[in-house]
């Protein structure tokens, strides 16, 4: 059975300012824009998105409130290997991109086409 898996036709880029957005509206925002729901030929077996470069990242209204309240997980699959930091670690140690990026990975559907899409987005600062 051969894959079904359709080619980005070039030229198709989506550029989303983030200025002034929020970070859960952005992630939502760019996770539409990545999986295709945005075209009219959308099915969710095939990868139909399209590239999507965010500019302003470091403009982003974010809170510390906000900051403390986010947390991300990881896990080794060994006994005690959960990993767990919270937003304030991470905007300290890898910045807002990497804030964008998790919010919009957690956004995409959890299937096999979830690093097909996340290998076409750019942020920038």
């Amino acid at each position: 059975m051969k894959k079904q898996m359709k080619k980005i036709q070039k030229g198709e880029e989506q550029i989303v300012n983030a200025e002034g957005k929020t970070l859960g509206r952005l992630a939502s925002e760019i996770a539409t824009f990545l999986a295709g729901k945005s075209r009219v030929s959308y099915q969710r077996h095939i990868y139909s998105g399209s590239d999507v470069k965010v500019v302003n990242v470091s403009k982003i209204k974010i809170t510390t409130k906000k900051l403390e309240e986010i947390h991300h997980t990881k896990y080794s699959g060994h006994r005690g290997g959960l990993r767990v930091w919270q937003g304030i670690e991470t905007f300290e140690k890898k910045g807002l991109k990497e804030l964008v990026r998790l919010a919009v990975y957690h956004m995409l559907p959890g299937n096999k086409l979830r690093r097909e899409m996340m290998k076409n987005l750019k942020i920038e600062n």
